[in-house]
C-alpha cells in the first residue's frame, strides 16, 4: 500500500529501484521549544470602518499597501463594512507597525468631499478576541 498525503514522504517503490539499493530512511524531526525560550508573538492589523470613505479607496488602497488582488480587497471591504472591522494581516509587531503606518499615510478619499484623511487601522494582540 502506498500512502498519498501530503505529510508522508512519498518514497520510490520497490520495482524503480535496482534490487541492490538499499531503500533511502527518512528522517524526521521534532521541533521541541526550550523551557524559558519566548516565541515572537502574533499582532493583527485590525481596519475600522467609517462612513467616510468608499470601496474604491478600500480596494486601491489594499491593493496598495498589501499588494492584494482586487478580489481579496473587495472581500475585505464588505467585511469591514458589515462588521465594523476586518483583520488585514497578522506577524510581528513591528511588520504590523509599518504597514499601519503605511494605510495612515495613504490619505483622504477623492470620491467624498467631506473625507479629510485616511482610515483607521489598529494593532491588536492576536491572541485576544475581538471586541
Amino acid at each position: 500500500m502506498r500512502l498519498n498525503h501530503p505529510l508522508v514522504p512519498s518514497l520510490p517503490s520497490s520495482t524503480t529501484r535496482p534490487p541492490s539499493t538499499p531503500p533511502t530512511p527518512v528522517v524526521y524531526r521534532e521541533v521541541v521549544e526550550q523551557p524559558g525560550e519566548q516565541t515572537e508573538r502574533l499582532w493583527r492589523l485590525v481596519l475600522i470602518d467609517d462612513d467616510d470613505h468608499s470601496y474604491e479607496y478600500v480596494i486601491e488602497m489594499l491593493g496598495a499597501v498589501f499588494s492584494y488582488s482586487r478580489e481579496k480587497a473587495f472581500a475585505l471591504a464588505c467585511i469591514v463594512d458589515s462588521d465594523g472591522r476586518v483583520t488585514l494581516m497578522t506577524g510581528e509587531h513591528d511588520v504590523c507597525e509599518a504597514k499601519q503606518g503605511q494605510v495612515h499615510a495613504y490619505g483622504a478619499d477623492p470620491r467624498i468631499p467631506r473625507c479629510k484623511g485616511s482610515m483607521t487601522a489598529i494593532i491588536e494582540e492576536a491572541d485576544t478576541p475581538f471586541a
